[in-house]
């Protein structure tokens, strides 16, 4: 039962045939670095979000790092977004210097409270970063609107929503540019590590793409800007093209699983999750919530059933990052919710066998508290 966590063999097993095809037709196009697969995939992929520039990189991490510089954000600069996140978010503005600056979020969708934002912005600010988390948008209309009023960029976190809309616009439109992670387990998961940062502005894509590529431009060996070898597999792209005509029913899929998980605890004290007004949920993760969290996630444990939490420590509370600054009750909502939320699991190959058998024993559970 632990592989309910993953989804990555049962999905191989029906793909593998189009999985070793792709790897075959790499290995003998005789072009393995920067090759046709990753140009068709970002253009595909550019095309699937209805923007002008795709440009893969080696990681989700490095997409945001490079989001930020092809933005012009550096040192010293502060950067707002949220701690309820993967602490790579941060550690990419970390990493080249910038300010995480931290706003709380909603009690019920757990994304960025946008109300928030404009009283964070200083003269120090940059960059609004929202993560659209666990698979939806946040308010993005609102939050372009401050953005528009203090002349600040807006780069997306788009690592767990692939192809989730907010009021009809796709994540990753929405932004002046937005960053993607291809890794195993996202709804549009490589067979690896990947990564993408996508934007309709020339000259944000010229950036991403000089400094994905060392720092050069046009002429190997000449350095404009100091940059990286961040650069997206030709394998993992040939299989993430095979994979993105597939990724609307994936999504379908999801829809589907979460659906059932939402009927079968209906009435129960476990809080499932809540849909912001004109989102259109892919479900990357399906977050709920209970009181007695810990002693939920123990009493599932015999029965071969593995949950895992999405995040039981935010990012301003780890030791890591105390640096900023942050204390306990700096965040009042992000940390409550750290306390209770946990994640059933939820991957696109999920049977409805197995998720039959974890309602069971998640309702048994229930019933026992």
């Amino acid at each position: 039962m632990a592989q309910y966590v993953w989804g990555y063999l049962p999905e191989y097993e029906k793909e593998r045939d189009d999985i070793l095809d792709a790897v075959d037709t790499v290995f003998r196009s005789g072009k393995l670095v920067l090759g046709p697969s990753v140009k068709a995939f970002e253009q595909e992929f550019a095309a699937y979000h209805g923007v002008e520039h795709c440009v893969g990189v080696d990681n989700g991490t490095n997409a945001i790092v490079l989001g930020l510089r092809a933005l012009g954000v550096g040192a010293g600069d502060e950067v707002i977004t949220v701690s309820n996140t993967a602490a790579p978010t941060v550690l990419a503005i970390d990493q080249i210097g910038a300010v995480p600056v931290f706003v709380d979020v909603h009690p019920e969708t757990y994304l960025m409270n946008v109300e928030q934002v404009e009283a964070a912005i200083t003269e120090r600010t940059r960059c609004l970063l929202p993560v659209h988390l666990y698979g939806q948008c946040v308010d993005m209309a609102p939050l372009e609107e401050i953005a528009a009023k203090h002349g600040l960029p807006i780069l997306e976190d788009c690592a767990q929503a692939h192809g989730a809309r907010h009021y009809g616009r796709i994540a990753g439109s929405m932004g002046k540019a937005a960053s993607f992670s291809f890794y195993p387990t996202k709804v549009l998961g490589a067979y690896g590590d990947g990564g993408a940062t996508i934007t309709s502005d020339d000259e944000t894509e010229a950036n991403l793409r000089r400094l994905r590529y060392y720092g050069m431009e046009k002429v190997y060996y000449v350095v404009s800007t100091p940059g990286y070898n961040s650069r997206l597999d030709e394998v993992q792209a040939e299989i993430l093209r095979r994979k993105l005509t597939r990724l609307d029913d994936y999504i379908a899929r999801r829809r589907v699983i979460a659906e059932r998980y939402a009927e079968a605890f209906e009435g129960t004290d476990l809080i499932t999750p809540a849909l912001a007004p004109g989102n259109d949920h892919v479900y990357y993760v399906y977050v709920v919530r209970h009181q007695v969290r810990d002693r939920v996630i123990e009493a599932l444990k015999p029965e071969g059933i593995e949950l895992n939490i999405s995040y039981p420590w935010p990012v301003h509370t780890q030791s890591g990052f105390a640096k900023l600054g942050y204390r306990e009750g700096s965040l009042p909502v992000t940390e409550a919710a750290a306390h209770e939320i946990f994640s059933l699991p939820m991957y696109a190959s999920l049977s409805d066998v197995d998720q039959e058998r974890i309602v069971e024993k998640v309702q048994n559970v229930l019933a026992k508290l």
